[in-house]
């Protein structure tokens, strides 16, 4: 096993609280049960959801309810495998951290390195999409008005106490939930026919419209690549749980909740939309799928319900994102991967970090109205399969992890992996599968080979960093 000695590196992550470079404070552990229990549940009601299905289910039809379960279930598994990880050394650098401890750490370099621009040009891109929410309703306004406001707002939220952060995350995912668990409940009476105004559809849209199948195992499939993409973001409650009071309880509890809440509020929502209405009905493309259900059932304002809606989530990914980023960034740096002047942790919080990552995400839209098909298409193609990194990561390092729980620390094994290895092995086939598939298309294709050329840069600098540190350290031996 190729590892860093520990003599070369700096303060490593060992829990919930961790040492700031120099700084002599470490991260708090501000963060509630409540927070993290409602960050869990509203974690997996995100902006892709909202708007990113109509694409899926444009493409797929029916089956989108097929391609959001199959693409659920990888997702369940790699949940739980970084559960694993994660309830038994809870770090803020989560998965970076046990890459480092069980592959190496140009392993941690490269998938924390990668897991921030992923997060930071996700900023760029929520609070865009906020932007518009907001230019519909005050046409007179810029974009760049509204995003300067939310990013100062959630910099600012993240600037302070991290119980801010968990309590504005804390009401975003009970808003999210609330409108989701309604909808869902609207729709089963529709289903139903008891919903007045309303009769009871049968299986008329799953079969009928072409059939279940409407574009064929091709169509299935690019709603399957939709469908996977739209999970992203749900690793960040294992990043939170490190700043909580009790982060193995934590991590355990969201981890053994998320097939219920990946079945009810990801497939139940799709399976509610394709029965309710016809999968190629126009206003699915045009007003979107939930707004389109809730004109059909004649909800009044249906439209500015989900515009409320759309923008809660999207402000929540802003919030989180650079959260996620700015820990991420922080864990990098404490374990000696970045500049140890940005480090500095002051009343519990690493601002310097926060700062970092809140920059280069106001860049990130900076780029986006001065060359959004050049600089800024490249900044996303970049990041566009850096999910899936991640995942490949999460996998490989559970595989060499367990063995090495099993043989020296049994008792932290809170959380296990089902049917270890079998089910490693079939999410990273899972995972291999995607990434196949995504040559097959044009516009993923050259996503992947920006993604897969970022990692590649990245693992290089990485494997320079540890042989060198390896040297550093056989000399200072000597």
């Amino acid at each position: 096993m190729n590892r860093t000695p520990s003599s070369a590196a700096p303060a490593r992550e060992h829990g919930d609280a961790v040492q700031g470079p120099g700084s002599g404070s470490t991260l708090s552990n501000g963060l509630k049960q409540r927070h993290l229990s409602m960050i869990a549940l509203g974690g997996v009601i995100g902006a892709g959801l909202f708007v990113g299905s109509r694409e899926g289910i444009a493409a797929a039809g029916p089956s989108i309810v097929l391609a959001y379960a199959v693409s659920g279930a990888l997702v369940m598994l790699i949940m739980r495998m970084l559960g694993e990880m994660a309830a038994a050394n809870p770090a803020s650098g989560s998965f970076s951290v046990h890459a480092e401890r069980s592959i190496g750490s140009w392993a941690g370099f490269t998938v924390g390195w990668m897991f921030t621009a992923l997060l930071c040009v996700a900023v760029a891109a929520e609070a865009l999409g906020a932007a518009d929410v907001m230019m519909q309703w005050f046409p007179g306004t810029q974009p760049w008005m509204w995003v300067l406001l939310f990013m100062v707002i959630f910099t600012g939220t993240n600037l302070t106490a991290v119980s801010n952060f968990g309590e504005f995350e804390f009401w975003f995912a009970a808003l999210k939930v609330a409108a989701i668990g309604i909808f869902l409940v609207l729709g089963l009476l529709a289903i139903f026919g008891v919903l007045p105004g309303t009769h009871a559809p049968g299986t008329s849209h799953l079969t009928g419209d072409g059939g279940f199948l409407p574009k064929g195992v091709d169509g299935l499939m690019v709603g399957l690549l939709a469908s996977v993409f739209a999970y992203g973001g749900l690793e960040t409650v294992t990043i939170a749980a490190a700043e909580s009071k009790d982060p193995v309880r934590g991590v355990a509890g969201a981890v053994r909740t998320a097939m219920w809440r990946i079945a009810l509020f990801y497939v139940g929502s799709m399976a509610i939309i394709v029965t309710v209405i016809p999968w190629s009905a126009p206003a699915i493309a045009k007003s979107g799928p939930y707004v389109a259900v809730l004109d059909y059932l004649k909800i009044p304002a249906a439209g500015q319900i989900m515009n409320v809606v759309i923008l809660i989530a999207l402000l929540s990914a802003v919030n989180a994102n650079l959260y996620g980023s700015s820990r991420m960034a922080y864990s990098l740096i404490s374990r000696g991967q970045g500049p140890a002047f940005l480090g500095k942790v002051s009343g519990g919080v690493p601002r310097r970090a926060v700062l970092l990552c809140a920059t280069f995400g106001f860049l990130a839209v900076v780029l986006s109205f001065l060359w959004p098909d050049t600089l800024f298409q490249w900044l996303l193609n970049m990041v566009g399969a850096a999910v899936l990194v991640v995942w490949g990561f999460i996998a490989t390092a559970q595989l060499r992890m367990r063995r090495m729980l099993e043989r020296e620390a049994p008792d932290k094994l809170v959380v296990k992996m089902w049917a270890f290895p079998v089910l490693t092995w079939v999410a990273l086939a899972g995972i291999v599968a995607v990434l196949l598939l995504m040559l097959r298309d044009e516009n993923q294709r050259i996503q992947l080979l920006f993604t897969g050329g970022f990692g590649v840069v990245l693992a290089v600098i990485g494997l320079v960093r540890q042989q060198s540190l390896g040297k550093g350290a056989d000399l200072a031996k000597k």
